[in-house]
């Protein structure tokens, strides 16, 4: 697999999770314990809560602080979230399905409706 196949846009979660595991296993550490991989995602969280926070909350940045892409805080979080799956197999678009057909049943009436 070369560096463009992984760096590809406009994957599905499976081929994000593929891709994931062929960047890690590519080193002989390989993945990380799952608890060391959960401390990795907080941390992430973590960065950005801060970068939202300055963005619209009450924090303001420091003027040496640069700003943050969100976009990069949001996939950081998926990559961790996509090493965690793989790490404890599984298979996130299936999840993901499940999750979204609980959501659909459970808070359908939920919400007032757009109009037409």
């Amino acid at each position: 697999m070369t560096d463009n196949e992984v760096f590809a846009d406009d994957l599905t979660l499976r081929e994000a999770q593929e891709r994931v595991d062929a960047w890690i296993s590519q080193f002989e550490e390989g993945y990380w314990p799952p608890l060391s991989n959960l401390a990795r995602l907080i941390e992430e969280v973590g960065e950005l809560a801060r970068e939202m926070n300055h963005r619209f909350g009450d924090k303001p940045k420091k003027p040496e602080e640069p700003d943050q892409d969100l976009a990069i805080e949001l996939a950081d979080i998926l990559f961790v979230i996509l090493v965690i799956a793989n790490e404890q197999g599984i298979d996130l678009d299936h999840a993901l399905g499940e999750v979204l057909e609980k959501y659909r049943l459970r808070d359908s009436q939920r919400w007032t409706r757009k109009g037409p």
